[in-house]
């Protein structure tokens, strides 16, 4: 008996041993490890890719932004700006309805399948939308010309980058709302197109926030 109660006392006191220790090496050392050789490697990305403007943050290379009109009474959807470079569409995205007191965004996919009627009619509104949109006086768009990233979106909602295709089919319209030259919007898409990573993984895309805060800066 006694010495059941003497091994079942030492079990305990091992596991309480190794329970300290790996609280203090996995919840303690190891994170204060990594956090520091981030901060000390890639402090950019560490603390969340930030993009500042005229010396405050603005938002993040990694989450895409809206660029709207303010509501009307009576309007559901915001008109968007359009006197910026316009994101993705963000269907996917849901609404908090959880916990009200805070404002969130809920990222998330349409998960609709490429046959299912609501997307279709998306996609067809969209590209209608486009097309109205950024045709100007002697330089209308085609249907045909609208690239697949500017009627759907991605698979978190949140894509804060556009592809060039879509980016130089919204050169002309930006550069008339702005009173500026198509040349120097066209350089300005130019200069903010990143290409693949690595010369292979992806594709060549825009980051839509850099460039429109690139815009205001040349607007100015």
């Amino acid at each position: 008996m006694n010495n059941s109660v003497g091994n079942t006392a030492r079990l305990l006191w091992a596991g309480l041993r190794a329970l300290l220790v790996l609280t203090v090496v996995c919840g303690v050392l190891y994170p204060l490890a990594v956090t520091g050789v981030a901060q000390g490697v890639f402090p950019h990305q560490a603390n969340g890719s930030e993009i500042s403007a005229n010396g405050k943050v603005v938002g993040s290379e990694l989450i895409g932004q809206r660029y709207d009109l303010p509501l009307k009474k009576g309007q559901e959807t915001a008109a968007p700006d359009l006197k910026w470079f316009q994101p993705r569409p963000s269907n996917g995205l849901g609404t908090n309805s959880v916990n009200t007191q805070y404002k969130l965004i809920l990222s998330g996919a349409t998960n609709r399948s490429g046959d299912n009627k609501e997307l279709i009619d998306w996609v067809r509104t969209a590209k209608a939308a486009v097309v109205k949109d950024n045709s100007v006086p002697g330089h209308p768009v085609s249907p045909s010309d609208v690239p697949a990233d500017a009627v759907t979106s991605s698979g978190s909602g949140l894509d804060p980058a556009i592809s060039p295709a879509y980016a130089q089919l919204q050169v002309r319209r930006v550069a008339e709302r702005n009173h500026l030259s198509v040349d120097r919007v066209e350089k300005l898409v130019e200069q903010h197109t990143d290409g693949r990573i690595l010369g292979f993984v992806g594709e060549p895309r825009v980051n839509v926030l850099q460039l429109n805060i690139a815009l205001e800066q040349l607007v100015k």
